[in-house]
């Protein structure tokens, strides 16, 4: 285990030992202790200490890849090429991953709403990716660009484009299909795996871990979760336990943050990729 990191089940025994038999929260139950922890990991990887993770993952014969179960958020998703680099896929939100209803006679009774009428029954559905019925093939697309901006700014002129636009390499297309949990890709038949970096929930690990800079914002939230909810607790301590936890989650995002000088230099100095202007 990384030195600059600390167990949770290190936080949570040191939390009940600390606690005085006149503390506010002194009567509370390890459960609702750890249950208050796991959702702090939670609150805190999402805007402080994001837990960036690189999977990789093989490509499905529908051009798809899985997400990973315990993933948030999308990072970026590539091809690495044997000097080690990260070649990025560009997102692309007019891949289409359209369904279609099976029959309705085969919907099961799994796919009812909470409430078990038939109002919330939802019908079966398949994947349903190929072209729309009716479409005559003359769709006029010169690039991939056409299908949601002008050509130039003279409508219909054939010279030029828009200043800027196409810039830089793409390995390929994707986009983030969260209804059926996995990503489309548009990439040549001979990628069979991918690479995402994507931001990780913490709270489902094994054994999570937190950041040692997290440490006392993490302590901080579950006094202020365990008070909140306790009506005997007075309303000036759940004031002060709410700004306590604000204020060592400013601490923790601010030492966390390491955005230095340096690196700032070495962004603004970064050489632009724009296409050339006709």
């Amino acid at each position: 285990m990384s030195m600059n990191f600390i167990t949770l089940r290190q936080i949570l025994d040191d939390f009940i030992l600390t606690l005085d038999g006149d503390d506010y929260v002194s009567t509370a139950s390890d459960v609702a202790i750890r249950n208050f922890a796991l959702r702090g990991i939670r609150e805190l990887g999402f805007d402080v200490t994001s837990k960036i993770k690189s999977l990789k993952r093989t490509v499905q014969s529908n051009d798809t890849v899985t997400l990973p179960d315990d993933y948030v958020d999308l990072v970026k998703i590539g091809v690495v090429d044997s000097d080690g680099l990260v070649y990025v896929l560009g997102q692309n939100k007019n891949l289409n991953y359209s369904r279609q209803y099976t029959d309705a006679e085969n919907t099961t009774v799994s796919d009812a709403g909470p409430l078990n009428i038939d109002d919330n029954i939802v019908i079966d559905r398949e994947d349903s990716k190929t072209a729309t019925g009716g479409n005559s093939g003359n769709v006029d697309v010169v690039d991939g660009f056409d299908s949601y901006i002008f050509r130039n700014y003279i409508y219909e002129n054939s010279l030029g484009r828009l200043y800027g636009m196409g810039g830089g390499q793409q390995e390929g297309d994707y986009r983030v299909n969260l209804d059926q949990n996995r990503i489309e890709l548009e990439v040549n038949s001979g990628v069979t795996e991918v690479v995402i970096e994507y931001v990780a929930d913490e709270a489902r690990s094994t054994n999570p871990m937190v950041h040692v800079y997290a440490e006392e914002a993490l302590r901080a939230y579950i006094y202020y979760k365990l008070c909140e909810r306790k009506s005997s607790v007075p309303a000036n301590e759940k004031a002060r336990a709410r700004a306590e936890y604000y204020n060592e989650r400013r601490k923790a995002k601010a030492r966390l943050s390491n955005f230095s000088k340096e690196e700032a230099l070495r962004t603004i100095r970064k050489n632009y990729k724009q296409s050339p202007k006709y």
